[in-house]
């Protein structure tokens, strides 16, 4: 680092950890507030399982609190329940090549005839006859059938659960349920917040994972999280009425777990852009913008793409590492899917990607207005904290993205003085892993 930039830094280093201490102030009352409000919610899901056992309890959830505090919005929580159902016993057929957004197949799940164990299955409430009798299967568990049941059964629970004292006065209400094409939503009151929870009938289904099955190893990922993580089941969720298709979101959270048990600011830097895209770049959430989902794949990838510890150790540098990816993404208009990298996860999205581009490009050049949190910081602005050199790599036109390719990155790096000077390999490692990917091509999935 060069000695002119280094008091430029001293300076801005507290602003940067000031930020990360105030919103880790507020991590351990939002974990507690979604502590409760999760119990009130098992509470009424015990007594839905008491009267309809084919409807389990998770009570591994541990991740989702830890998501929770992570984000500085209350955007809906998951809240998935389990089918009592044996998987291997039933038949996915996917009809055509259907796909949903996220790059996954959709399917229908059919009980064999001869299937055994499966009675309680093919009761009227959940299943649909088979009109080919030819078909191995004699019908199908209907997605939106189960919806509705599970619906009735949260009716009566609440009712049940206020009636006996289970739950705390105030803390739920009947009329707060609404049910929705893919789930039901409901609010639960935990002290003066309100959490809004979708919860999600979903089948543990055992489903190959080809991105992590051929990266065991992959740079950036505690050793041995990988085959661990790929060993366990995914969920079936609601994609219509009739289909059922795999979300890898458990799988994604697991793995950013993974990413958290590293020494390190990696979960620090997407707190803290989580924050600022909701206050800055989504002006405190009343526009569109970038999602918790979008940032997290960008910490993935920058996790694969800067593996060494150095990389993570000091808190700027970490924040800027996942700029870069970002940059890159929205420079491209293509932000892939972690575990299926031919999806775009800026596809199918109305956001205006050149203007975000702008928005992200002015914080990384002079990040101390967006990082001020209270009235008392706003004195005068210190001079921005990057060199022509940076400046330059972080304003590369969002409009044409051969401007991205390696060779220019490379005269560019020359300057780079915020990263080490053997991030430039790194970089060029990032090119040809995206490009492996079409993710410089521009192409959509």
């Amino acid at each position: 680092m060069s000695s002119a930039l280094a008091p430029a830094m001293a300076v801005q280093v507290p602003l940067w950890h000031h930020y990360l201490q105030a919103i880790r102030s507020r991590e351990a009352s939002r974990a507690q507030d979604y502590q409760r409000a999760e119990n009130v919610l098992l509470t009424v899901l015990e007594r839905v399982h008491s009267r309809d056992p084919r409807f389990l309890v998770d009570y591994s959830r541990d991740l989702e609190a830890l998501q929770f505090a992570l984000r500085s919005s209350d955007s809906p929580v998951d809240m998935e329940v389990p089918l009592r159902v044996d998987a291997e016993a039933l038949l996915s057929e996917e009809p055509g090549a259907s796909e949903m957004g996220d790059g996954s197949v959709t399917c229908r799940l059919g009980i064999p005839r001869e299937g055994a164990g499966l009675e309680q299955w093919v009761t009227d409430d959940v299943f649909t006859a088979s009109l080919n009798s030819g078909s191995k299967c004699c019908g199908y568990i209907v997605p939106s059938k189960v919806l509705h049941v599970l619906k009735d059964l949260l009716v009566a629970a609440i009712v049940h659960c206020k009636h006996h004292g289970l739950i705390a006065p105030g803390s739920l209400k009947v009329d707060s349920l609404w049910e929705e094409e893919l789930h039901l939503s409901l609010l639960v009151s935990s002290g003066w917040r309100t959490i809004r929870f979708n919860v999600v009938p979903v089948v543990r289904w055992k489903h190959r994972v080809p991105v992590l099955e051929g990266a065991q190893r992959a740079p950036g990922f505690p050793e041995g999280s990988l085959k661990r993580i790929i060993s366990q089941e995914v969920a079936l969720v609601l994609a219509s009425a009739q289909l059922w298709r795999v979300s890898m979101d458990y799988l994604l959270t697991r793995l950013l777990s993974a990413l958290g048990s590293l020494p390190g600011h990696r979960l620090d830097s997407l707190s803290i852009l989580d924050r600022v895209n909701r206050e800055s770049w989504c002006d405190s959430g009343q526009s569109p913008g970038l999602t918790f989902d979008h940032l997290k794949a960008v910490l993935l990838w920058a996790s694969v793409l800067f593996p060494a510890p150095e990389d993570w150790a000091e808190l700027q540098g970490a924040v800027y590492r996942m700029l870069v990816v970002l940059l890159c993404c929205l420079a491209t208009r293509n932000l892939p899917h972690f575990l299926h990298p031919e999806h775009n996860l800026l596809q199918d999205t109305s956001l205006d990607l050149n203007a975000l581009y702008q928005r992200v490009e002015h914080f990384a050049s002079e990040p101390e207005a967006s990082l001020r949190i209270h009235v008392t910081h706003l004195g005068r602005s210190p001079p921005p904290r990057i060199g022509h050199g940076v400046k330059a790599l972080l304003q590369l036109p969002a409009s044409d993205p051969t401007y991205w390719a390696t060779a220019y990155f490379d005269v560019l790096l020359d300057k780079f003085q915020v990263f080490h000077i053997q991030d430039k390999d790194r970089i060029s490692a990032m090119q040809s892993i995206f490009q492996k990917t079409k993710f410089l091509s521009g192409e959509d999935s």
